[in-house]
This record gives C-alpha cells, structure tokens and sequence, in this order.
C-alpha cells in the first residue's frame, strides 16, 4: 500500500508561480517511478510530468516543458511539481500518482493516485 497526499495549491495569476507537494508514505521502496497528473473539467486526464524515485530520469511533455519541473527529496519522502510561467489553460486538479511495475518514466502504468489538488490560474 502506498498514500500519497498532494499540497500546495491554490489561486494564481497568469505568471506566477506555484509548488506542489506529494508526501508519500507506505511501502514507498516498491515505487520506483512517480509523476504528476491533471485534470480539467471535460477533459481527458494529462500527464504533465514523471520521475524515476532515484531522480536521474525526468520526462515532460511538450505542453508543460520549460516551465513545469518534477523533483524529489528522499529523506522527506516527498515529490515536488514546481510550476512557474504558470497560464489559464494550466487550471486543473493535479495528481501525485506512483508506479511499482515500471521503471520507466511516462503516462502509463500508474498505480497509486493521491486525492489531488486544485490549481486554479487566473487571466
């Protein structure tokens, strides 16, 4: 079993910046990718970042690259989504997710879901 439990988001206006947070508890050495997902309303779920749990690998989409960065801090347990340059189109509720059968960084393959955070961008 793995909880993850997402933070930090909130109202924003166009440009500015925000942190997301994913604390992770459980039985977390069997997670070996992470990544962030979103969700706006009538709108497919978006894979907007993915981390291997050592860090090395990093993969973004187009979307969001340059802008969104995914990182950890073992000792704490915790993935980051820091997201700067933010715009409108960006408003949706984020998702922490976690994958025990790949390596591999990327939208598939995800396991564990955190309850999600709202991100709202305002123009």
């Amino acid at each position: 079993q793995v909880q993850l439990v997402e933070s930090g988001g909130g109202l924003v206006q166009a440009g500015g910046s925000l942190r997301l947070s994913c604390a992770a508890s459980g039985r977390t050495f069997n997670s070996y990718a992470m990544g962030w997902f979103r969700q706006a309303p009538g709108k497919e779920r978006e894979f907007v970042a993915g981390m291997t749990w050592s860090g090395f690998s990093t993969t973004y989409p187009d979307s969001v690259k340059g802008r969104f960065t995914i990182s950890r801090d073992n000792a704490k347990n915790t993935v980051y989504l820091q997201m700067n340059s933010l715009k409108p189109e960006d408003t949706a509720v984020y998702y922490c997710a976690a994958k025990t059968g790949s390596t591999v960084v990327g939208p598939d393959r995800y396991d564990y879901w955190g309850q999600g955070t709202q991100v709202t961008v305002s123009s």
